[in-house]
C-alpha cells in the first residue's frame, strides 16, 4: 500500500513539473514576442533585411535591402539612390548637390535679389539606428546674427524603415525671437532623375504621357517668358511642334497626393507622396508645381505660384517661428518586363491611400512633430440661409471648412506660416475634421454654388486631445436682393466660360485629349484678339450663353506699332441688360466674384463709358496671382458687393462696361468667378 501511494505521489509531482515547464516555455514565448514588439519588428516585417547603416569617407549610405540611399556628409544631399539593379536613379551627371536636394528661395528684408539656398547642412548626426529603423538628422545652425546669412535654423531629417520601398523626409524650420528680418518665398524638395531612364510623367489618372528631354527643351525656342519652350526638334517625333510648360503640370493642394516618373526599361516609378496637406501654405487650393521635365519631380511646401508675393512668408521685429514640413514618402516601385508599365502608377495610388491612411505618422523621432495621440477634432453642421433661394435652411453639399490661423474672412488663402486642416461636408452638411495640432484657429469655409466666405465668430483653440463639437453653423452668403441676372456659377474658377482652342501651333496634346485640361494650353491669352479682333466682347442678357460667349480670361488686346512691335491695349467688355421697372430712391446691388487678378484694375461704369468721367467703381490696382500666364483656371478669390442707386439705371435697354484699364503685358488681366446683379430689397 505504501509503495502504491508513492507511486501516484511521484506521477503527481511529474505532472506539476510538466505544468510549470508549459508555463514557463510560455512566459520565455511571451517574453521573446514582447522584446519584439518592443523593437517594433512586426512579425510580417521580419522577413526583410534588417536595415544598415554604413559610414564611408564622405558619405553615409543606408540599405534596407529593397534599395540604398547615399548621402553627403555634413550636407545632407541625397546623392545616390540604388534600386532594381540601377546603380543610381538620380542622375550622375549633375554635381552631387545637384540630385536631391531640400531649398529655399529668400530676400534680404526690403531689399530685392532672390537668395537661391540649398540648405547645405553643417552637423551630421544619426538620431536612431537599428534593424528597424534608422533616422539621419542633418542641421545649419544660425551661429552669427548678420544680414548676409538665412536668420534660420534648419533640421533635415531622412527614415528609412525595414520592408519600405522608399524613404520619408521631413525638416523643422525655425527662428528665434530677435533674429534678422527676412522674406521667404520658396521652399521645397527636389529630385532630378537620371535622364537615360525616365521619360514617362505621371500626375493623374488623365495627366500622363512622354514626355520631352532636357536637351530638348534647349534645342527648342523660348515663347514669351523661360518657362514655355516650342518643341522644334523634339528626340521622339510626335512630340515635335507642342509646348512644353512646367506650369501646364501644376496642381491643387488637396489633389496633389502622388505624382512622378516611369522608366520604360527596367521598369521602374520614381514617386512623390504627400499624406496630408497640413503644412503646405494656402490652403487647399493653392495651385503648385509638380513634376515636370527634366526630369524633375517635387514637393512644394510654400511659392508664391497662382497668388503672388502676398503669400511669401515675411518676418519682422524678430518675430520667432517654427513649423514642421512633412514628412514626405518618397516612393520606389517595380515590375516584371513583361507587366505593363501603367501597374506602376496603379501601385503608387495604392501606396498613397496607405500613407493617408497611417497620417500621422508614429515613427518620426522629433518632438517637434505632433503624433496622433497629441492632436484633437473638430466636429459640427453647416448650413446656408438665402431667404432668395429658399424660405427653409439650405443643406449644402462638399463645403470646403477648415482650420487655419485667426484671421480675417478669407484669410486663410495667404496664411503661410502655421498649419491649415480641411475637409469637405457630405451630403447633409456635416464635417469632421481630425488629426487637428494644438493651437488657436479660425475656422473658415466657403460653399460651392453660394459667393462669399464663412468664418466662425469664436476661435476655436485645441490642446491634445481635444474633442471639440460645434453648434450647427449658418452661413448666410452675400445678399441684398432678389436676382434680376447673372452670369456664371459661383464655383470660385472661371471654368465654365468659354475657353478657346489654342492656337495650332502652339499646343500639348495632352490638353487637347482631355477637354477639361483645356485651360492648360499655352498662349491663350492672345486668342482673345484673334476671336475680337475688331470690338471687345459684348454680353446680351437673356440671348447670350455665358459658356460660349463669356471669354475665360478679361486680358488686354494686342496691336501692331508702325515699327512692328507688337503692345497690348486696356479692354472693355459690355453687359447689356433689361429692366422692366426701377424703384426711385433704391439701391441695387452688383455681386461681384473675381476668380484671378494679375496687375489689373477694373473699372466700372453704368450707362455711360465716357473715360474723362470717373467710374462708378474701380478695384484699383490688384492682384500678383499670375494665373493667366501659368494656365491655372484660377488665383486668390476676391469678392466685392457694390451698390449701384436707382438713378444710374433706366428703364428698357441698360449697359454695364467692365474696363480692364491696365495695359501693361498680355498677362494683365482678370478672370470671373460670378457676376450677379440684385433688384432692391423687397420692402423698399
Amino acid at each position: 500500500m505504501k509503495k502504491v501511494w508513492w507511486k501516484r505521489k511521484w506521477s503527481y509531482f511529474l505532472g506539476l513539473l510538466g505544468i510549470f515547464l508549459q508555463l514557463f516555455l510560455l512566459i520565455n514565448e511571451c517574453a521573446a514576442t514582447r522584446r519584439i514588439n518592443e523593437k517594433n519588428i512586426p512579425l510580417d516585417l521580419q522577413t526583410y533585411p534588417p536595415v544598415k547603416f554604413i559610414r564611408l569617407n564622405k558619405h553615409v549610405l543606408v540599405d534596407n535591402g529593397l534599395f540604398s540611399i547615399t548621402f553627403s556628409v555634413p550636407d545632407g544631399m541625397v546623392v545616390n539612390i540604388k534600386y532594381n539593379g540601377i546603380d543610381n536613379l538620380l542622375e550622375n551627371k549633375n554635381k552631387e548637390n545637384n540630385r536631391g536636394y531640400w531649398d529655399i528661395v529668400w530676400n534680404k528684408a526690403e531689399k530685392q535679389g532672390n537668395i537661391f539656398d540649398k540648405l547645405e547642412g553643417t552637423k551630421f548626426e544619426v538620431i536612431f539606428q537599428d534593424e528597424n529603423q534608422v533616422e539621419l538628422s542633418f542641421t545649419r545652425i544660425l551661429k552669427t546674427l548678420n544680414s548676409s546669412s538665412l536668420s534660420m535654423n534648419i533640421d533635415k531629417r531622412f527614415i528609412i524603415l525595414r520592408g519600405s520601398s522608399g524613404f520619408y523626409s521631413y525638416a523643422i524650420f525655425e527662428r528665434l525671437e530677435g533674429w534678422p528680418d527676412i522674406d521667404v518665398y520658396q521652399g521645397r524638395m527636389a529630385f532630378k532623375l537620371n535622364e537615360k531612364l525616365f521619360s514617362y510623367m505621371a500626375i493623374s489618372d488623365e495627366r500622363q504621357r512622354i514626355m520631352p528631354t532636357a536637351q530638348d527643351r534647349a534645342m527648342g525656342r523660348q515663347l514669351d517668358y523661360k518657362e514655355a519652350v516650342l518643341l522644334t526638334g523634339p528626340s521622339t517625333s510626335f512630340l515635335k511642334g507642342e509646348v512644353d510648360d512646367k506650369y501646364q503640370y501644376s496642381v491643387e493642394n488637396k489633389d496633389n497626393k502622388v505624382h512622378g516618373w516611369i522608366s520604360p526599361s527596367p521598369k521602374t516609378g520614381f514617386w512623390m507622396i504627400t499624406p496630408s496637406s497640413e503644412f503646405q501654405a494656402g490652403g487647399p487650393v493653392k495651385q503648385d508645381l509638380t513634376s515636370h521635365t527634366g526630369p524633375i519631380t517635387l514637393s512644394m511646401f510654400f511659392s508664391t505660384h497662382y497668388a503672388g508675393e502676398i503669400i511669401g512668408l515675411r518676418f519682422r521685429n524678430g518675430e520667432p517661428w517654427k513649423k514642421v514640413f512633412g514628412p514626405i514618402f518618397i516612393y520606389l516601385n517595380s515590375v516584371p518586363n513583361e507587366e505593363d508599365i501603367l501597374t506602376l502608377w496603379t501601385d503608387a495610388k495604392e501606396q498613397m491611400l496607405i500613407e493617408t491612411e497611417k497620417w500621422p505618422y508614429e515613427f518620426p523621432l522629433s518632438q517637434d512633430f505632433v503624433g496622433a495621440d497629441q492632436r484633437g477634432i473638430v466636429c459640427g453642421r453647416l448650413l446656408v440661409n438665402d431667404s432668395y433661394m429658399s424660405k427653409t435652411l439650405i443643406t449644402p453639399n462638399s463645403t470646403f471648412i477648415g482650420l487655419a490661423a485667426p484671421g480675417d474672412v478669407g484669410s486663410w488663402q495667404i496664411e503661410n506660416k502655421g498649419y491649415q486642416f480641411w475637409t469637405q461636408t457630405n451630403n447633409e452638411g456635416y464635417f469632421f475634421i481630425n488629426n487637428i495640432i494644438p493651437g488657436n484657429y479660425s475656422l473658415y469655409a466657403w460653399v460651392p454654388g453660394f459667393i462669399g466666405d464663412y468664418k466662425y465668430k469664436d476661435y476655436i483653440s485645441i490642446i491634445p486631445g481635444s474633442r471639440i463639437r460645434l453648434q450647427t453653423l449658418v452661413y448666410y452668403p452675400p445678399r441684398n436682393g432678389p436676382t434680376l441676372w447673372e452670369i456664371g456659377i459661383p464655383d470660385r474658377t472661371a471654368e465654365e466660360f468659354f475657353i478657346p482652342n489654342p492656337q495650332p501651333k502652339l499646343q500639348n496634346q495632352l490638353c487637347i485629349a482631355h477637354y477639361e485640361e483645356k485651360f492648360r494650353q499655352y498662349g491663350l491669352w492672345d486668342r482673345y484678339t484673334e476671336i475680337y479682333p475688331n470690338n471687345d466682347l459684348i454680353y446680351i442678357v437673356g440671348s447670350s450663353n455665358y459658356q460660349t460667349d463669356w471669354f475665360f480670361a478679361h486680358v488686354n488686346k494686342y496691336i501692331y506699332k508702325d515699327n512692328g512691335d507688337k503692345t497690348y491695349i486696356p479692354t472693355t467688355w459690355q453687359i447689356v441688360f433689361d429692366l422692366q421697372e426701377v424703384k426711385d430712391f433704391s439701391n441695387y446691388t452688383l455681386q461681384l466674384a473675381l476668380a484671378s487678378s494679375n496687375e489689373a484694375e477694373l473699372q466700372i461704369r453704368i450707362n455711360d463709358q465716357n473715360p474723362e468721367h470717373a467710374p462708378h467703381f474701380t478695384t484699383g490696382s490688384i492682384g500678383k496671382d499670375n494665373a493667366i500666364a501659368r494656365h491655372g483656371i484660377h488665383g486668390l478669390y476676391r469678392m466685392y458687393s457694390i451698390d449701384i442707386p436707382s438713378d444710374l439705371l433706366t428703364i428698357g435697354s441698360n449697359t454695364m462696361f467692365l474696363k480692364q484699364s491696365r495695359g501693361s503685358s498680355s498677362w494683365s488681366g482678370l478672370m470671373y468667378d460670378y457676376i450677379r446683379l440684385e433688384g432692391p430689397l423687397k420692402n423698399e
